[in-house]
């Protein structure tokens, strides 16, 4: 297994990203990190290191360039986080060493509404979508245009964001799931938590990477 360093271009930027291509892998997962985080967040680092483990490649890569991040409301600004998620998508497509793997989305917080729009700007392409104590909502008005199978991954105790992703799976026309963690908070910090949500995201990926579900 190999992890590499990348500078994605984008117009006059470039994005640093950290690519693991496990051998043999059967897809590709490309990150979309909350607000104020990065591609070092420790949590989606721990669920990017077990889909490596079950032959999962995975891109974790800053969405802004540090001159954008020292605005803070850039971190929530969706429309921006979207056209730069659009934008590493576009590049790992034309990249022709990885441009054959089938390509997923993994959304976290504010990061699964540009993960959405993403996916239906994409259509087919996006093979697979899964969302971790995200925020689909901020998204609503994509939902109904998204083909990839969704998974919604939320903690019990966060209730408020349990009956957002409940509205949110209302407006999906795909294969669609709602995945509640017992006794789990927004950020899955309690013992096993995460551990969790890694295995029912490596079960949505499999599945949709090796064409188990079948459209609607």
């Amino acid at each position: 297994m190999k992890t590499t360093s990348i500078e994605i271009p984008i117009k006059h930027h470039f994005i640093t990203g950290d690519l693991t291509h496990p051998e043999e892998a059967i897809g590709l997962v490309i990150f979309s990190h909350g607000s104020g985080s990065s591609r070092f967040s420790t949590r989606n680092k721990l669920v990017a290191s077990q889909l490596n483990q079950h032959k999962i490649a995975t891109l974790l890569f800053d969405l802004l360039t540090e001159d954008e991040d020292a605005y803070v409301e850039n971190r929530f600004n969706i429309d921006l986080l979207t056209t730069r998620l659009i934008e590493v998508t576009q590049w790992i497509l034309e990249t022709t060493t990885i441009k054959k793997l089938p390509i997923g989305y993994f959304g976290a917080s504010t990061g699964a509404a540009s993960a959405v729009r993403a996916a239906a700007y994409f259509g087919p392409t996006i093979k697979a979508l899964v969302s971790r104590g995200g925020r689909p909502d901020l998204a609503i008005s994509a939902l109904p245009k998204v083909t990839a199978p969704t998974l919604l991954i939320v903690g019990e105790l966060d209730d408020t964001v349990v009956e957002m992703n409940r509205a949110a799976l209302l407006h999906l026309n795909t294969q669609k799931e709602l995945k509640v963690i017992p006794g789990a908070t927004h950020l899955f910090e309690e013992a096993g938590a995460l551990e969790q949500v890694a295995d029912v995201a490596i079960s949505w990926f499999e599945d949709c990477f090796t064409k188990q579900f079948v459209s609607l």
